[in-house]
């Protein structure tokens, strides 16, 4: 296939480009955080620009109009996810408690497409051998696991300080979330909606929309505001 030297360079040039300004609007996340979608759009975007720079008959407005339209319905995804978090679940993911209490959930791990096996590996790769070591263990939307381990096996070791305690420790609940309140996740916190309003107004808010995100851990209520003007 013969290609013009110059014609090449110009859509090389114009294709890093356009890809790097689509990198910019659309946002920073690393690596470890992309979600598959984001990883099947950008071997797609790539594949797209790729075939299209090396196509006779492709010119630069085709590679650029390409890039606008894909580059598009990616920002218009980000912006739904973002305005309406009901769709975050759908379009994004959302965890999944594998391990909860140190006791292995085997419906959820199988909702998840993973086993046995592939637990292992992961709570290995986050520095733990065993899975007696682990009390909650959270497979992310990207796929990553996140690891809470019991008391005797965090760091550092309390056997080896020789601090014991049988008190294991509990999974953080959002309650609030950029203002607007997860009812479902009150119960499981242990608190009535009357009980965190009450809260809420003792430290000055009168709604919840003033607070971006509370969380409920070990009985201790933790809340940020939308601005810096409260503490």
């Amino acid at each position: 296939m013969d290609i013009h030297v110059g014609q090449l360079t110009t859509e090389l040039v114009v294709g890093f480009v356009a890809l790097f300004l689509l990198t910019k609007i659309l946002g920073k996340t690393q690596i470890s955080q992309i979600t598959p979608f984001d990883f099947i759009s950008s071997i797609f975007l790539g594949e797209l620009v790729g075939n299209a720079m090396y196509d006779d008959e492709t010119s630069i407005f085709v590679i650029l109009y390409a890039i606008l339209i894909w580059g598009t319905m990616i920002y218009v995804v980000e912006i739904i996810s973002q305005k309406f978090k009901g769709t975050r679940k759908f379009l994004e993911g959302a965890p999944t408690i594998v391990i909860r209490k140190g006791i292995i959930d085997r419906y959820m791990l199988k909702k998840s497409k993973l086993d046995i096996n592939q637990l292992q590996n992961l709570v290995r790769q986050k520095g733990y051998f065993g899975l007696r070591e682990v009390e909650y263990a959270i497979l992310e939307s990207n796929g990553s696991l996140s690891i809470l381990p019991k008391y005797q096996y965090g760091p550092p070791n309390r056997q080896d300080l020789n601090l014991h305690s049988q008190q294991q420790p509990e999974l953080p609940v959002t309650l609030i979330l950029d203002g607007e309140l997860n009812h479902d996740n009150l119960s499981t916190a242990g608190i009535s909606k009357k009980k965190l309003m009450e809260q809420l107004h003792k430290h000055g808010y009168s709604s919840v929309e003033e607070v971006v995100y509370a969380e409920m851990s070990e009985g201790k209520l933790l809340l940020m505001p939308f601005n810096d003007q409260k503490k």
